[in-house]
């Protein structure tokens, strides 16, 4: 599977200067106005890997290809957008799409870049983003519900706790929940999925600031300073920065960070905050034609696994090789880990964990 993560926000919060220093590109149009992207770019970014360089030393593999993730920069909305200002619903199309957002908040000052309200407001932004969000959304729930009230009325039980379940919906995104923030069973989440609802998508909050305060940062603070609770969702990032550690090989990209004395890009916190939002992980195929990650969800069992290489492999899934990454490099390889005891022969029901080396045998 291919993750796409479509980066929205306001007009001039940063999104084209973020896209293009992720993608390492200049696709994307960062002028100083309004509505300079109006197409949404599209860029295929590599997840971050070292596990992946290893296996393929071993098995001295002929290529590597990592997981990948598609950022989709999404012109900037603005209030009215879910009735079509500013090319608003054009623009709610491109986010449908996608199986996260990630929302540029803007809390640099720069008098030469102009702020589309005037001033820095981080919580206005974010809620005049997320409300248009919630309007699109209603409307298309009005429709359905107007439908499923009228069903209902047929005397169906299965009908009517339907309609109860849009109509409380309607009410929780009336009063500014996100369908994303409210508790559904697995049963409801289900029933609600062919409406495609904007706010049903987990968001992140990628807070864009000045590159001194990237040492210090404090989640907890912007957070508050943005109005949500989740903490785990807010991920520092200068644009700026991101876009010259673009300009520089990966040696030296690090070494420009051990100098700020930061850690990781913005770009790799973004897509470890990604992946463990959406509960995804990695497992990994190694051998002398390529040493390979796949994306799968949490909680797939060993054929879901089989199916994400192919769907042949998935109906005539028999066995599963598995050896844990860490054993694959400490032995020196799949002969050495397996004369170690160190494989594995796992069946249909085996939950597959983020690093397994899996060699799947079907019919």
């Amino acid at each position: 599977m291919s993750l796409k993560i479509g980066i929205v926000g306001l007009p001039n919060v940063g999104k084209s200067t973020l896209f293009n220093a992720l993608t390492r590109s200049r696709s994307a149009d960062a002028q100083n106005y309004p509505f300079c992207t109006i197409d949404p770019n599209i860029g295929v970014v590599e997840v971050p890997d070292e596990r992946l360089q290893k296996l393929a030393d071993i098995s001295k593999s002929g290529k590597i290809v990592p997981a990948v993730i598609e950022f989709v920069d999404i012109a900037g909305l603005v209030k009215g957008a879910s009735l079509g200002e500013g090319l608003g619903n054009q623009f709610l199309s491109h986010i449908r799409e996608c199986d996260a957002i990630a929302q540029v908040v803007r809390v640099f000052n720069d008098s030469n870049v102009i702020h589309v309200h005037g001033k820095i407001d981080p919580r206005i932004d974010r809620e005049v983003v997320e409300s248009e969000l919630i309007l699109s959304d209603l409307q298309t729930l009005e429709k359905r519900l107007h439908k499923a009230v009228a069903d209902a009325k047929s005397g169906s039980q299965e009908k009517k706790q339907y309609a109860e379940l849009l109509s409380g919906l309607k009410s929780k995104l009336e009063s500014g929940i996100l369908a994303s923030n409210i508790d559904f069973s697995a049963d409801e989440k289900m029933q609600l999925r062919d409406l495609h609802l904007l706010t049903m998508k987990p968001v992140l909050y990628i807070i864009n600031i000045p590159e001194d305060e990237l040492k210090t940062f404090d989640a907890k603070k912007y957070a508050e300073m943005i109005g949500i609770d989740a903490v785990e969702k807010i991920i520092p990032v200068c644009a700026k920065l991101e876009a010259e550690l673009g300009d520089l090989n990966a040696g030296e990209a690090n070494e420009y960070l051990k100098e700020l004395g930061i850690s990781e890009t913005g770009l790799s916190h973004l897509i470890r905050t990604a992946y463990s939002t959406l509960g995804l992980i990695t497992f990994l195929t190694s051998g002398p034609m390529e040493s390979r990650a796949w994306t799968i969800t949490k909680g797939s069992l060993a054929p879901q696994a089989a199916g994400a290489i192919h769907t042949d492999f998935e109906k005539g899934f028999i066995k599963a090789e598995v050896i844990k990454c860490e054993d694959f490099i400490r032995s020196g390889g799949e002969s050495k880990a397996k004369e170690a005891g160190l494989m594995r022969l796992e069946g249909k029901e085996y939950i597959v964990r983020d690093g397994d080396v899996m060699h799947f045998k079907f019919n």
